[in-house]
């Protein structure tokens, strides 16, 4: 089987560790590696503005703050730990392998860069959304670790939402083939682990969504390359097309925690 990673190029996790994952049960042909311009992340400011309003962006900005200087240093020491640990489980890439750089993915060159390499399946790991003559060129498809359980918790920051609506059950990462909605094609599979909402921020809970799953993601995959993969049935679902996290719900989400855990203790 012959796959592309579509990836954020300071993105370390998917841009260093996903490909050699990828090569121990394929053939990693290419790589795209997004490096966006201002504009792009401005229109992107705009979207979520448009999305919540000025004052629940100041919520938005808050909580970027907050993390920055509370919750990162925490994430940065997981990521930096589970770097290592890939780097001896996995061999490292060919130095000749194909890596396209592109402001985005969506680009003409990067159309042709996949019309060239003429992968069977391809992982998205990126921010934006795909369009049909960049998704569909894979014979297999495109394919989406999505961190969040959908329908439900579609969009950007699923298991942030799902804990901050006390959906405790709904938290993990879904496996789905890209379609031309946000987060809306069949679903292959759902993964989770036993989280510390106490002692774990969103972004290690959502990355270890994946990361203690890679074995069981890479079954499903084998399973679609072999035409054995079912799909979920989704229908009659409730679907939440979700934006970036607030600093009021993730307060109030750590304050649930933490009395959830209190109770726990007495009993």
């Amino acid at each position: 089987m012959k796959t592309v990673l579509i990836c954020h190029h300071d993105d370390d996790l998917n841009r260093r560790a996903l490909p050699r994952w990828l090569s121990s049960f394929s053939q990693v042909v290419g790589i795209v590696s997004i490096e966006e311009k201002s504009q792009q992340k401005k229109n992107r400011i705009k979207r979520e503005l448009k999305r919540v309003g000025y004052l629940r962006f100041l919520d938005v900005l808050a909580y970027r703050l907050y993390h920055r200087f509370f919750v990162h240093s925490g994430d940065a020491a997981y990521e930096t730990k589970l770097l290592s640990h890939l780097a001896t489980a996995y061999p490292a890439l060919p130095a000749n392998l194909p890596v396209l750089t592109t402001a985005s993915p969506n680009s003409p060159e990067t159309r042709a860069f996949l019309e060239k390499l003429q992968p069977n399946l391809m992982i998205a790991r990126c921010k934006v959304i795909l369009k049909p003559e960049i998704f569909a060129v894979p014979t297999l498809g495109t394919y989406v670790m999505h961190p969040g359980i959908c329908p439900e918790y579609r969009n950007a920051h699923g298991c942030f939402w799902a804990l901050a609506q006390n959906d405790l059950n709904k938290v993990g990462m879904t496996l789905l083939k890209v379609d031309k909605g946000i987060d809306t094609g069949p679903v292959f599979g759902f993964f989770t682990y036993p989280y510390n909402e106490i002692a774990e921020s969103h972004i290690t809970i959502q990355n270890r969504a994946v990361f203690d799953n890679l074995e069981k993601i890479r079954d499903k995959l084998q399973e679609i390359e072999k035409g054995t993969a079912v799909t979920i049935d989704t229908h009659g679902r409730p679907s939440g097309n979700w934006g970036q996290p607030w600093l009021t719900k993730y307060l109030c989400w750590k304050r649930a925690a933490a009395k959830r855990a209190r109770e726990r203790a007495k009993t």
